[in-house]
């Protein structure tokens, strides 16, 4: 592992511990080629050990903290992705990982693609690159972490609870 990786995995675990509990992420694959698929699979694996800093793939949106989609979004997927959407509890954050998920990519909009993923939900992080590679799309949820941050301590303060 080298030392910049190993850099990325102690943030993501300290940003995960001060958040007070482990981090839950359902992905969902809204057409693309796969071969983000195979990036966000890599992250699952010993080499990333992610389980280890509190970081959970699952598959039940209800259970999600961020949404992460790959792939532009196709006219069959829009209404499963809006649908996950609002299964998750709020702060909803929406991280778009890949080039097609970000604009549309070489996809853009068509009869078959609705474009990238900002033109059907409210886009938090964009991860460019085609595929991306795994520290990107750490250093993207590294991001959402801090957005899902902003957004609870936003909403305390509307309720009243900041002073």
């Amino acid at each position: 592992m080298t030392r910049e990786e190993r850099e990325v995995r102690e943030e993501l675990a300290g940003r995960v511990r001060a958040f007070g509990r482990s981090l839950h992420v359902r992905h969902v694959d809204a057409g693309s080629c796969g071969a983000c698929e195979s990036e966000v699979q890599a992250l699952q694996n010993p080499f990333y050990d992610l389980h280890r800093v509190g970081l959970f793939f699952t598959p039940s949106p209800r259970h999600a903290d961020l949404l992460l989609v790959t792939g532009p979004v196709t006219r069959a997927m829009e209404r499963p992705l809006k649908m996950a959407y609002e299964a998750m509890p709020d702060p909803k954050v929406v991280i778009a990982a890949c080039s097609p998920a970000c604009g549309g990519g070489i996809y853009g909009r068509s009869y078959a693609t609705l474009g990238g993923v900002d033109a059907v939900l409210p886009v938090d992080v964009y991860v460019p690159g085609s595929p991306p590679h795994p520290l990107s799309l750490l250093h993207g949820i590294l991001l959402a972490l801090g957005r899902i941050e902003q957004k609870i301590g936003r909403e305390e303060h509307v309720a009243g609870r900041v002073s």
